[in-house]
């Protein structure tokens, strides 16, 4: 049974890392839309109000959350580096420096998820506020994209759904480390026992 387990905690570790990974990547693609169709629509970054689209002031509104969002992810990287510094992926017995690690993990996960969904969730509403008409107007007097579609935002569940798999996993992990360890301690107790009488 060990085996079993030892295997599945050397795969959720790795999983956590690539997760992790996929967080970051989704930071640097959040803005990849909105700069193309509407940064070119700000004629006068240093007064943002002049625009020949209303809405697309969004763009610069989401800059600071971005940023934010990429040290997030580089966090969660870190963290989940922090199973492998702990050997959480292959220690035969868990001690208190691995439940630390998991618990690390459990926590940061779940609150940039919670975090994430609550300000992508607004941001998309903002976003449908852009004026479409405007904005198809100006991409066919200026030649630039025309982009409407909302995959960035919602790109986000797949992401943060994947956050909390993992999450899930590893709390799996640790209670079935946690019951292995407690048979084989009440194996070696009987093997005492036995010995002595």
């Amino acid at each position: 049974m060990y085996k079993k387990q030892m295997t599945a905690q050397k795969v959720i570790c790795l999983l956590s890392i690539a997760v992790s990974v996929i967080v970051f990547l989704y930071s640097l693609g959040l803005m990849t839309d909105l700069y193309d169709s509407l940064y070119p629509t700000m004629m006068n970054p240093l007064d943002l109000t002049e625009t020949d689209v209303p809405g697309s002031i969004i763009y610069y509104d989401m800059q600071d959350f971005n940023r934010a969002l990429l040290k997030v992810s580089i966090g969660l990287i870190l963290l989940s580096c922090l199973l492998f510094v702990t050997n959480t992926h292959s220690r035969r017995r868990y001690y208190i420096g691995n439940y630390t690690a998991i618990g690390l993990n459990v926590v940061a996960n779940v609150a940039a998820a919670i975090w994430a969904h609550g300000q992508v969730s607004a941001f998309k509403a903002q976003f449908l506020q852009v004026d479409f008409e405007a904005l198809e107007l100006f991409a066919d007097l200026w030649e630039t994209p025309y982009l409407t579609s909302t995959f960035w935002f919602d790109a986000h569940y797949a992401v943060f759904a994947l956050t909390l798999c993992v999450t899930v996993l590893l709390i799996l992990n640790a209670i079935w480390k946690k019951s292995l360890m407690s048979q084989e301690e009440s194996l070696i107790q009987a093997g005492r026992k036995a010995v002595s009488a």
